[in-house]
């Protein structure tokens, strides 16, 4: 079956564009010319990537990315004008998983689409695999303890929730704005919290501290031991 591509743009030569190259590339496309109208297809149907422009009527691309995150964990690639940089930064750091800028080579953006697809696959992978005491790393959900070369690790509540997170989502950039949501939801904090619990935890992770990687001006990234970054 292809992968689904939502493609969100308020311009109808972009859309246009994006939609005849990767349509020729196999992929099954959706487009839509704002935030709100993209929201409405999600609801709807199962979308495995999602290519969204900055500035659109309406909704414009960093709210509906941060709506988005809300409930999917599709990979989005964000669109972006060469002189709104920090739109780019504040755009990773909502969510998105990575950027183009206007104007772009069509070629380098279904290169970055099926890197991510890559990606995905290698997470479902990852998922997949059964798990075993004898791994590296183990984690026992039920009873909160996590194994580390056979011996149980000292870990606090929060730093086995924020591990257990990273390993589940083995190889995504999660931003710290994501870690920290979902392992300290409507806790009182901020987002240093989760760069004090990261270093704690590569601390106890010794030699194997190289799991959890820095992806710098976005957050971190699990990947497994012996796994390639």
């Amino acid at each position: 079956m292809s992968r689904h591509i939502l493609i969100v743009d308020d311009e109808p030569d972009i859309l246009r564009l994006l939609s005849d190259t990767l349509t020729y590339e196999q992929f099954r496309i959706s487009t839509a010319t704002n935030g709100r109208d993209a929201l409405k297809i999600l609801e709807k149907e199962t979308v495995d990537l999602v290519i969204l422009d900055i500035m659109m009527p309406e909704l414009d691309g960093l709210e509906t990315i941060r709506l988005i995150r809300q409930k999917y964990h599709m990979p989005i690639i964000l669109l972006s004008a060469r002189d709104r940089e920090i739109d780019i930064v504040i755009g990773l750091e909502i969510g998105a998983d990575d950027y183009i800028t206007k104007p772009f080579s069509t070629s380098e953006l279904v290169a970055r689409v099926k890197a991510h697809f890559r990606q995905m696959d290698r997470l479902l992978q990852w998922q997949k695999k059964s798990v075993q005491p004898q791994d590296v790393l183990w984690i026992d959900e039920e009873k909160y303890e996590v194994y580390l070369e056979g011996k149980k690790m000292d870990l606090s509540t929060k730093e086995f929730q924020l591990l257990n997170y990273l390993v589940k989502h083995a190889y995504m950039v999660l931003s710290r704005e994501q870690i920290y949501q979902n392992v300290w939801g409507n806790e009182y904090g901020d987002l240093n919290t989760v760069t004090v619990h990261i270093k704690n935890i590569r601390k106890k992770l010794g030699k194997h501290a190289e799991m959890i990687k820095t992806v710098w001006g976005v957050g971190y990234k699990f990947v497994p031991v012996g796994e390639a970054g």
